[in-house]
């Protein structure tokens, strides 16, 4: 089952089939290829490893495109030493501590706990008619399965609010 939905998402081009035993969220992503500057960040947050090991993560990962779409300087600057907890706090709230399949929500708007602690933050996730969003992003492709979770990629950064 697993394989079928990686290679139906591997289909549409945005996925490609992972490496047999690469399985996990980070593998699953990086064969992607669309999840760079996500990737990248998670890295110098210091919580690939996390998401590489973890247990029932859900993801609601933003495309390198997302992330361009961010203002001029913005990634560049979160990616810095001295803005680490921010990049943490953000890439936090892109994440849930329990698994959430597109088919376990029940067609109104809720509102799930992120990982972020502070402020005990939340997602306002919405299933309708026309897709399901989180915050003000689309969800483009769902329940990507993994070893460790599931990958909903979304079309935009969220960002948590203050």
């Amino acid at each position: 089952m697993q394989k079928t939905i990686i290679a139906a998402v591997a289909a549409m081009g945005l996925f490609a089939a992972a490496p047999a035993g690469a399985n996990n969220i980070v593998e699953t992503a990086q064969s992607a290829g669309s999840f760079n500057t996500l990737l990248a960040a998670a890295k110098a947050a210091g919580l690939a490893d996390a998401l590489a090991t973890g247990e029932n993560l859900t993801v609601f990962a933003p495309t390198d495109e997302a992330f361009a779409a961010l203002p001029e300087g913005t990634v560049e600057s979160l990616l810095k030493p001295e803005n680490k907890d921010q990049l943490i706090a953000i890439l936090s709230y892109h994440v849930l501590p329990r698994k959430l399949m597109s088919t376990d929500l029940p067609g109104r708007r809720i509102h799930v706990k992120t990982l972020k602690t502070e402020g005990d933050k939340t997602l306002a996730v919405e299933k309708s008619s026309s897709g399901v969003t989180v915050d003000n992003a689309n969800v483009v492709s769902a329940d990507i399965v993994t070893d460790n979770g599931v990958i909903h990629v979304i079309d935009k950064v969220v960002l948590p609010s203050s």
